[in-house]
């Protein structure tokens, strides 16, 4: 529930935005997908603040806050689920847990020191594949000087699940190797696209030679 009161702003301006590019009415939309209209209209007119404004509201009846409810309190705040259990996974349960990509974190000692950065990432080939931008902090800090010779970092992947209080995460250590122009169609295949965008030409991958994941569950 908090889930949905979290994202109902965004998913109503999408639909109307996703509605109209296809010229399609509300009521098309509705019969199509075989619901109200009056639905349709309920989700499309749905603001951020009237969604804010709603939390607020319910927040003080429900015990919780109107971050909680929004989905933008920090993940893991609370107590344990009943009957958790922390759990080891395997290597090959770890890889496939991370294989669809998405936003990891590569962790390294950088000129200042330990250092921990969020990347977009997809894997390619068992390796991870990310962008970076040519001549920056995190390219250079990555490079040893020294031919043949690759930097030892960890690339690490979780998931919270904040309405039953469990989740998983997986840490790779591998070496980091700069893709060559030679190698560069096959780190392109992989598609990894940054959120951050600008000219992130530089592709970087992570051979994996361990992978180590826990997992929690509920009782």
């Amino acid at each position: 529930m908090s889930d949905l009161v979290g994202r109902l702003g965004g998913i109503g301006s999408r639909v109307a935005e996703r509605r109209e590019k296809l010229g399609l009415t509300r009521g098309q939309l509705a019969e199509r997908a075989g619901v109200e209209e009056a639905y349709v209209g309920y989700l499309e007119e749905q603001s951020e603040t009237s969604v804010r404004e709603a939390a607020a509201k319910l927040a003080p009846v429900l015990d919780t806050t109107a971050a909680q409810l929004l989905g933008e309190a920090p993940p893991g705040e609370g107590g344990a689920a009943a009957g958790a259990h922390l759990g080891e996974l395997d290597e090959s349960e770890c890889l496939r847990l991370i294989s669809p990509g998405g936003v990891g974190r590569i962790a390294y000692n950088g000129r200042y020191g330990p250092t921990v950065l969020p990347v977009n990432y997809r894997m390619a080939r068992g390796a991870i594949v990310f962008r970076t931008t040519a001549g920056g902090s995190m390219e250079a800090d990555l490079r040893t000087g020294l031919e043949g010779v690759e930097y030892l970092v960890a690339f690490q992947v979780d998931r919270i699940e904040e309405a039953t209080r469990t989740g998983w995460s997986v840490l790779v250590q591998g070496s980091l190797h700069h893709v060559t122009d030679e190698e560069l169609a096959e780190a392109q295949s992989s598609g990894v696209d940054p959120w951050a965008g600008g000219d992130r030409r530089q592709y970087l991958r992570i051979a994996p030679a361990r992978t180590t994941g826990r997992r929690i569950t509920a009782g």
